[in-house]
């Protein structure tokens, strides 16, 4: 299982955690966590977000385009990949999030 910390405002929110490789993801709010959301829909709550795809708000982070292209090429990323994307760009991506990944 891989895990990332996700941070808002340069501030740890929780933990995003890929359960099952590219099939099953959850994200899990820090219980002292109370600032604003990660994304308007997923509202800050006890109860953990599941998904049977890769979240759609992070996928939304991803780069597209040009800069997609890039980073696979450089980084050597399956297109697929869509963990190793946000891992590569998650210090550097549009907005107040950011993801780190936990060793």
């Amino acid at each position: 299982m891989r895990s990332a910390e996700v941070f808002v405002h340069g501030r740890r929110a929780g933990v995003l955690e890929e359960i099952t490789t590219a099939k099953a993801y959850r994200f899990t709010y820090d219980p002292e966590y109370s600032g604003p959301p990660v994304s308007l829909t997923m509202p800050v709550t006890e109860t953990a977000y599941r998904y049977d795809r890769f979240p759609p708000y992070f996928e939304g982070l991803l780069p597209e385009g040009y800069n997609l292209e890039a980073l696979l090429r450089t980084r050597k990323i399956d297109r697929d990949d869509f963990w190793r994307q946000l891992l590569a760009v998650g210090t550097d991506m549009v907005g107040t999030v950011t993801v780190r990944e936990i060793k």
